[in-house]
């Protein structure tokens, strides 16, 4: 007997728990190209409805990268009225530069139509800091995404709010699927 992956069969939960990825940048034009890339499969699978890319006075081509991507653009934003205007029932915070490996649409779609808690990748493997940079620092909060409910986004968001502020106070569970951090991206540039 062939078993029909759950992803699946949570195919139809899709319409009903679409994801938005929200983005915050500033003069980060070629991480925010990545990212945006690695997004497109998971339009096309139908999860990813909508991607915001909240602004900070960039002065490079961050706008026109987001626009060409189809993505909704900020400049000027509260953090409350993104998340309420977000078409997803659920919310993908992640850093510009990041991008999420293999198999990392399936999970999603299967954690969203099984769970309720935020969750959050795991760091890749392949890519890890020099030893001596390991120690002595944290890493940022959202340095591997935050996956959440909308509904829990709304009860969180207040006005002025940063999307690293959302990690605070969260017990994000970890997902399988690997996201290599945007810091790499950074390094690359």
């Amino acid at each position: 007997m062939r078993k029909t992956p759950l992803a699946k069969i949570c195919a139809a939960h899709y319409k009903r728990a679409m994801l938005t990825v929200i983005l915050e940048c500033q003069d980060q034009e070629s991480e925010l190209a990545q990212t945006l890339s690695v997004l497109v499969a998971g339009a096309v699978e139908g999860l990813v409805s909508d991607v915001i890319v909240l602004d900070h006075g960039s002065s490079d081509g961050t706008s026109r990268v987001a626009d060409a991507a189809g993505c909704r653009f900020h400049s000027a934003w509260d953090i409350r009225d993104i998340v309420h205007s977000a078409r997803g029932e659920w919310l993908l915070f992640v850093e510009p530069g990041a991008r999420p490996q293999a198999g990392w649409i399936d999970e999603i779609a299967e954690y969203m139509a099984l769970n309720k808690l935020p969750a959050r990748f795991t760091a890749s493997r392949g890519y890890k800091r020099p030893f001596f940079e390991r120690f002595g620092r944290a890493a940022p909060p959202l340095e591997l995404g935050l996956l959440m409910p909308k509904s829990r986004a709304l009860g969180v968001a207040k006005s002025g709010m940063r999307l690293a502020e959302f990690v605070d106070g969260q017990k994000p569970r970890k997902l399988s699927s690997e996201l290599i951090p945007a810091w790499v991206a950074r390094a690359a540039r």
